[in-house]
C-alpha cells in the first residue's frame, strides 16, 4: 500500500507519518502552508507535493489527513473523488452539514474511511466498557470523563491550535473530543441537552482569539442519565479519570487502576491489553471497529451541542 499525507497542521502528524513509514511507502506530503510543508518534509526526508492536485493524481492508495479542521470537508471530498482511502484526525468537520457532504463522497466513491478515536483501543478504558456492557451496574445514570494536559501553561501547543477559525474552538473541540466519543460509546445514545462552562485561564500570548483553555460540558439524556466531560490545556499532573455509575454499582478508572463496586463488594480489575491504535490498523490494511463515518458524525454533533450553550 502507498500512502500520502494531506496536511501537517495537527500535532499528531509526526506520529502518524512514522507509523506509515514503518508499514507502507509514503509517496509524498502536501500542506497549504509552504513553510510547514518544507520543514516537515526535511524532517522526515519525504517528497513535497507542489499542490493538492498533485497529491490527488499520485499513485497513493490511501491518505492520512492532518490538515486544519476547517479544511477537512474540502480535502476529504476531493480525496474520496480521487478514490483514495482516508484516515483522518478528529474532528471530522466543524458542523454536521459538512460531515454529511464527506459521508456522501465516501459512500459514492466506495473508499475506506477511518477516524482516530484511539481511546477506544486503550486497555484500561476497554476494561471499563466491558463492565458496563456486562449489565452488572444496572441502569447507568452518571458518566464522567476527565482528560487534561498542560499544553498551554507548558507552552508546547503550536500557535495555530489557538486559531478559532482553523480549530473551531479550543480545548473542548480538541482534547475534549476524546470524552465526547467515549461517552457516546459507553452510553450508545446522544444527549438531548448540553451546558458548557468555558474559561480562559492562562495568559499565553499565542491565544489571541481567546479560545477556551479550561472547559467542562454537562450533558443530559432522555432516560435521566447525566454525563460530564472535563478537559483543558492548563492542568498538570492530572491523570485520566473515567467514572460510570448505575443503580446497582459503579466502575471507576483512576490513573492506571480500574475498580468495580457492586453493593458493598469492591474489586480491583485486571486491565485488558491495549489494542493497536486506529492509525496502526489503517496503515496495515485493517479497518478498526467503531471508527467509521457514523461515529465521526456523532462526534461532530456532540461538539455542536457543547458549543451551542456556553454559560
Amino acid at each position: 500500500m502507498k500512502t500520502a499525507i494531506c496536511g501537517v497542521w495537527h500535532v499528531h502528524a509526526d506520529e502518524y507519518v512514522q507509523h506509515a513509514l514503518n508499514h507502507t511507502e509514503v509517496v509524498g506530503v502536501w500542506d497549504s502552508d509552504p513553510q510547514k510543508l518544507e520543514k516537515f518534509c526535511l524532517k522526515h526526508s519525504l517528497k513535497a507535493f507542489s499542490s493538492l492536485d498533485e497529491l490527488l493524481k499520485s499513485n497513493a492508495d490511501s491518505v492520512i489527513v492532518c490538515s486544519a479542521s476547517n479544511e477537512h470537508c474540502e480535502h476529504m471530498i476531493k480525496l474520496a473523488e480521487a478514490k483514495k482511502d482516508i484516515f483522518t484526525e478528529k474532528v471530522l468537520c466543524l458542523n454536521s452539514e459538512d460531515c454529511l457532504k464527506v459521508k456522501k463522497a465516501v459512500e459514492d466513491n466506495g473508499v475506506k474511511f477511518v477516524i482516530s478515536l484511539f481511546q477506544k483501543f486503550v486497555g484500561k478504558i476497554m476494561t471499563v466498557k466491558d463492565v458496563v456492557d456486562s449489565g452488572e451496574l444496572g441502569r447507568i445514570n452518571f458518566v464522567r470523563f476527565t482528560n487534561c494536559h498542560n499544553g498551554s501553561i507548558g507552552n508546547w501547543l503550536p500557535d495555530h491550535f489557538y486559531d478559532r477559525e482553523e480549530c473551531g474552538g479550543g480545548a473542548m473541540i480538541d482534547l475534549g473530543a476524546h470524552g465526547m466519543y467515549l461517552i457516546d460509546w459507553i452510553l450508545g445514545k446522544l444527549p438531548v441537552k448540553y451546558s458548557s462552562a468555558f474559561t480562559v485561564f492562562d495568559s499565553n500570548p499565542k491565544n489571541a482569539d481567546k479560545v477556551e483553555d479550561n472547559a467542562i460540558t454537562v450533558m443530559t439524556f432522555d432516560d435521566g442519565c447525566i454525563a460530564v466531560n472535563e478537559t483543558g490545556f492548563v492542568t498538570s499532573s492530572r491523570p485520566i479519570c473515567l467514572e460510570v455509575f448505575g443503580d446497582k454499582g459503579s466502575v471507576i478508572l483512576s490513573a492506571n487502576t480500574v475498580t468495580k463496586r457492586i453493593g458493598k463488594e469492591s474489586t480491583e480489575l485486571e486491565l485488558k491489553e491495549n489494542l493497536p491504535r486506529p492509525i496502526e490498523q489503517f496503515v496495515t490494511g485493517k479497518t478498526p471497529e467503531g471508527c467509521g463515518i457514523e461515529e465521526a458524525i456523532r462526534l461532530t454533533k456532540m461538539m455542536e451541542g457543547a458549543y451551542s450553550n456556553i454559560i
